[in-house]
């Protein structure tokens, strides 16, 4: 199944999650409302709302209740990338302005925090403790992510592990409590919610490296932004992390780093990108992205074969191999 296919099949639900998103980030302050919306206008996957309602699929399904969970992790997605955009200095994302390029970075940083103060009022509606405690645990390490991405740009002595580490806090968590509250919020027993959990946290690891592989390998078009975004900025990712470990590419990798940290942001990568594009990181990533999905599907393995549990192996199947 595409993943269009399952949208399609999900409409109704996701029309009515969109016309909240739109709803909960529209204020009197006309600024913060029109900041706010730009980046939501600009569309994307909504995998996270679909993570919630179908693992809400395995308990007693009330959209109503769904929304709660579904409408505040997409906004504090959204947040987080009105945020990183400041911190790489991007001027686009899905191909449209950024916010900090429309407006300019103070307007940003304060429109990240209202989404985020808005994502937060919604899920105090829901009265179990429980979902408080996970969502903000999941913000604070989302938080030391950022903080261990930013500590960590340039550096090219940076581990397989570090790599691990850093991006299992700033994406995989929250596609992670996306299935596990999504799961408590309809009932589920604990069991059945650590299964959905470990399925979303396996699926957000290979997620974000294939994000970073489509960074070098994919196109502009593929992408939303132009190739080589991330090593112009200083994220040293998994392909990068791979090339470096091989003798004969190291040298002349390091060097094309070393200028591109030179021109603060306006190097050619073109170089670089093509060494690492040569080199076996590719391969390998696509191989550690493929065993992270293949623990997700084992996760879910033992669930009732509902509809749901279907589409969520499909989605698996899909992030794993994506092209955009």
């Amino acid at each position: 199944m595409k993943l269009l296919d399952l949208y399609a099949k999900m409409k109704g639900d996701l029309n009515r999650i969109e016309q909240e998103l739109e709803r909960s980030v529209t204020d009197d302050h006309a600024l913060l409302s029109e900041a706010s919306t730009h980046l939501l206008k600009a569309g994307g996957k909504r995998l996270r709302p679909v993570f919630v309602l179908l693992s809400g699929k395995f308990g007693s399904y009330n959209l109503e209740v769904m929304k709660k969970i579904a409408v505040p992790l997409e906004l504090i997605h959204m947040a987080s990338l009105v945020h990183d955009d400041v911190i790489d200095d991007a001027d686009t994302r899905r191909g449209q302005l950024t916010v900090k390029s429309k407006w300019d970075n103070r307007i940003a940083m304060y429109t990240g925090d209202y989404i985020h103060g808005k994502a937060l009022s919604i899920v105090t509606e829901l009265p179990n403790p429980a979902i408080h405690r996970i969502l903000s645990g999941a913000l604070v390490q989302m938080c030391i992510g950022e903080m261990e991405q930013i500590r960590d740009f340039f550096n090219t002595g940076q581990t397989v592990r570090n790599y691990l580490l850093r991006i299992r806090r700033k994406t995989a968590i929250l596609i992670a409590i996306s299935c596990q509250l999504g799961a408590l919020a309809s009932g589920v027993d604990a069991g059945t919610a650590n299964r959905l959990y470990r399925y979303g946290y396996n699926v957000g690891m290979a997620f974000q490296i294939r994000d970073d592989m489509l960074d070098l390998y994919g196109t502009e078009k593929q992408i939303g932004k132009p190739p080589g975004s991330d090593i112009r900025q200083g994220n040293i990712t998994l392909p990068v992390i791979l090339a470096l470990q091989e003798p004969g590419i190291r040298d002349s990798l390091l060097h094309e780093i070393r200028k591109i940290k030179d021109a603060e942001g306006e190097a050619d990568t073109r170089r670089a990108i093509d060494m690492i594009r040569s080199s076996t990181g590719a391969g390998l990533a696509e191989e550690l992205a493929g065993r992270y999905i293949q623990k997700a599907l084992d996760a879910i393995a033992g669930l009732p074969a509902i509809t749901a549990k279907k589409n969520l192996t499909d989605i698996a199947h899909f992030v794993g191999k994506r092209n955009y």
